[in-house]
């Protein structure tokens, strides 16, 4: 079998080996490639691996000789799934790897904004404690998180574990999710309520939904006027979830207390987005999946991935 890496870079810049590929006969990997490249690299390729690269049916067309894509990544929307049906391939992803290390990059987040680590140790570099007369300083607010109120907007994987986190720092969490089932059949801690009742209560809400038509832009104008001034807005699920126009003038006008997002609606981000230079506003480059752990994990999945469709027995397909 052949097998084409057509965007390795992204999960592996050189720190985690392709080698559990190898196995299944000759790969290729590419750390970059252009879209209009696609079809030539592909050439006799039975097995593509893309983690942004698109799967059309024009691509397809060209490349008959492919039989499976196995997509780096949770999300898919890259590939067009019925045409993989029509073309008769088999398409993967790879669900539920970054669970941990999402939740953790949910709350490094929320932590710099109630405590303001960063800001502080640069004071202290700076000489600022140097030069103090008294015994310690505070030139941030600082708050704590027990008896806050903890918004999830979703409870899949991620919002599920954010709420266990959230519960050991004595938060009381809130949810809105379209299956208000998976709240009430759950051990933990979290009260199923409607999205009014969501913005108007969080002093921290959090996004964890995919993206659809109904979830594009909830966060928009009207929302951020039902939010506490004094509330953080954290989104490490998909940039347009939030419409960050909105987000840039409740900000400017101290109507939301701050943003933190390690998504943005166009990657990489753009020198014109509203949000680059905005105040209190952490903005991270999509790192929140990127734990050495955590791409290790997503390379074995993939390579059982491909395995299992060579054995006949197919796992994790989306088409």
């Amino acid at each position: 079998m052949k097998i084409v890496i057509l965007d390795g870079n992204a999960l592996s810049p050189g720190d985690i080996s392709w080698d559990g590929f190898r196995r299944f006969g000759e790969i290729e990997v590419y750390p970059r490639t252009a879209q209009e490249e696609a079809a030539e690299r592909i050439g006799s390729a039975e097995a593509v691996i893309i983690n942004k690269i698109k799967i059309t049916e024009e691509l397809l067309e060209r490349c008959p000789s492919v039989k499976y894509v196995g997509v780096l990544a949770t999300g898919y929307n890259v590939v067009d799934t019925a045409a993989a049906a029509r073309h008769g391939v088999t398409v993967t992803n790879v669900p539920d790897y970054s669970t941990a290390a999402v939740s953790q990059h949910v709350f490094s987040l929320i932590l710099e904004f109630t405590n303001s680590v960063q800001k502080h140790s640069d004071s202290v570099h700076n000489g600022d404690w140097v030069r103090c007369p008294d015994f310690c300083y505070w030139k941030y607010p600082l708050m704590e998180l027990q008896g806050k109120t903890f918004g999830i907007f979703g409870f899949g994987n991620i919002g599920r574990s954010v709420a266990r986190i959230a519960a050991a720092f004595g938060m009381n969490a809130i949810c809105h999710t379209r299956d208000p089932k998976k709240i009430t059949g759950s051990e933990l801690p979290v009260e199923s309520v409607s999205l009014e009742a969501l913005f108007a209560r969080s002093d921290v809400l959090t996004l964890h939904a995919p993206l659809t038509e109904e979830t594009r832009y909830i966060i928009n104008d009207s929302a951020l006027a039902k939010m506490k001034p004094a509330a953080i807005l954290i989104n490490t699920a998909r940039g347009p979830l939030v419409d960050e126009a909105a987000v840039r003038k409740a900000l400017d006008s101290k109507k939301l207390a701050g943003y933190g997002c390690d998504v943005l609606s166009a990657e990489p981000m753009r020198s014109d987005n509203p949000l680059l230079n905005a105040p209190n506003c952490l903005i991270t480059p999509h790192i929140a999946w990127a734990p050495l752990e955590t791409r290790q994990r997503l390379m074995d999945i993939a390579v059982e991935n491909l395995a299992a469709f060579i054995r006949g027995e197919p796992q994790n397909t989306v088409s």
